[in-house]
């Protein structure tokens, strides 16, 4: 929806919209006018203003149904409703059905201006307060999958302790929301979380950032300034992407995690801090270790408790949640309605290898909350590389995630046995297509399969396939 005025004014008296329209602008309020709520109601349909201005008694639709339904629509709008004092008992009523306050005729100019603006102040701090709790609720977590229960669980576990944390996961699976969540629900929640992304900082940068500084400590320092150990001190210290630290700042790292103080870059007296690292990497740290990249010493130090992540496609159960949740986010911090996918567009998105994880599909429901026609999002609405990756849906990596989450399926129901459906299924699914790219000649399948044609025959006759015989296979003796 469009915002495209603060204040629409809807009264059939001519000379009251003249009268609150200068006004107004006067006081640098855009308005809009309208001379019945017929037309505002049609306007509200794709447009919305800030605050409404509303006469009791119009023809067509009134003043008090007029609010009923904006109430029930759009109840994030602040009504003030004009009433001649002769109607104050229906102003009354009005106010206690929702209106946001009502101004009595004839007014003084100056007080309505003074209202209106206390009403779009009010809807402005509305708005704010809406933003505030999607932010808030973007801090937790959403995750259903057997994998997430288990990062669920190790913040359960590690709720009371202020332990060195290490948390695995590719780049964009929300690793910054567990180290979050980790501070959120520990001892040191009334603290300072304060996030550091290694890899977005310059190397001669890094240990200004993470230590300070002191005035004259290196050219354009004019100051001194406190680094991300100070500002944490008492709380947690998120180090992001912990892989990409330079071999130095390792090695002053290990040192304050040693004695728990360190020294502003230039100067000379030690600096005393109590902090919580919470590190994450999407590197393998084992392997930084052994090619000499990553000192042994500081990888023990911060691989006390692991957490690891998984990847959005490990997840795949989760993707209709989370983008429900992100299309409402997009849709709150842009002022619009939300968009909703159909059956086969969330379908569609759940069989995608999501190599960009949760951070690409939140991108990507931004990116619909723009683009998209319609209220309803269909498959030909997603974004171009999103289509062209259909044939990804029967990509390795796909099938072995739904192998995965049928087994999970079924083990969690208290099936026994399972493999003596599976593998059946399976067998019987390769012989008949290994069969169908050799056009029904089972030495060439069996040659595709790796087995023995004797092997085949008895894989055919044990599955009860029906096949039939080819004039090539006679050949053999």
């Amino acid at each position: 929806m469009n915002k495209t005025n603060n204040v629409w004014i809807v009264d059939d008296d001519r000379s009251i919209r003249w009268v609150l329209e200068k006004a107004l602008s006067q006081a640098n309020v855009p308005t809009s006018s309208f001379e019945s709520g017929d037309e505002i109601l049609k306007k509200l349909q794709y447009s919305q203003p800030e605050v409404i201005i509303s006469d009791i008694r119009m023809p067509g639709v009134d003043g008090l149904d007029l609010l009923d339904q904006i109430q029930t629509e759009h109840p994030e709008i602040p009504v003030i409703i004009m009433t001649a004092h002769s109607d104050l008992d229906s102003a009354v009523k009005s106010y206690q059905r929702g209106a946001f306050e009502y101004l009595p005729k004839p007014f003084d100019i100056d007080d309505a201006v003074t209202l209106v603006k206390r009403a779009l102040t009010h809807a402005q701090e509305q708005k704010e307060e809406e933003l505030k709790s999607v932010e808030e609720a973007s801090t937790e977590i959403i995750g259903e999958a057997p994998a997430m229960q288990e990062v669920f669980r190790a913040i359960g576990r590690l709720s009371q302790s202020n332990i060195t944390v290490l948390i695995n996961g590719e780049s964009g699976t929300g690793k910054e929301l567990v180290a979050h969540a980790l501070h959120k629900h520990s001892p040191r929640r009334a603290k300072e979380f304060i996030p550091l992304n290694m890899a977005a900082i310059p190397k001669d940068l890094i240990e200004s950032e993470l230590f300070g500084h002191e005035k004259g400590a290196f050219t354009g320092a004019a100051g001194q300034r406190r680094g991300r150990f100070e500002q944490a001190d008492g709380g947690t210290l998120f180090l992001d992407e912990i892989g990409d630290m330079p071999a130095e700042t390792q090695t002053r790292l290990l040192r304050v995690l040693a004695d728990g103080e360190f020294y502003r870059v230039g100067g000379h007296t030690p600096v005393k801090v109590d902090v919580r690292i919470i590190a994450a990497t999407h590197q393998n740290l084992e392997r930084l270790v052994e090619e000499g990249k990553f000192r042994e010493d500081l990888f023990h130090r911060l691989n006390v408790i692991r957490i690891h992540i998984p990847k959005l496609a490990d997840r795949r159960e989760d993707i209709p949640k989370l983008a429900e949740f992100f299309l409402q986010k997009a849709a709150t911090e842009l002022n619009v309605e939300a968009k909703l996918l159909t059956e086969e567009a969330v379908e569609y998105m759940a069989g995608l290898p999501w190599n960009g994880n949760v951070r690409q599909l939140e991108n990507t429901c931004r990116w619909l909350t723009v683009m998209a026609s319609g209220r309803e999002v269909h498959i030909g609405d997603l974004p171009p590389e999103l289509l062209d990756e259909q044939e990804v849906q029967t990509s390795t990596s796909n099938w072995e995630a739904a192998l995965r989450n049928w087994a999970d399926q079924e083990l969690s129901k208290g099936k026994k046995g399972v493999l003596d459906d599976a593998v059946p299924t399976f067998e019987r699914i390769m012989i008949e297509t290994a069969l169908k790219h050799t056009a029904g000649r089972k030495r060439d399948a069996s040659i595709l399969l790796g087995w023995g044609r004797n092997t085949l025959t008895r894989k055919i006759k044990e599955l009860e396939l029906e096949t039939k015989d080819h004039p090539d296979d006679d050949d053999e003796h």
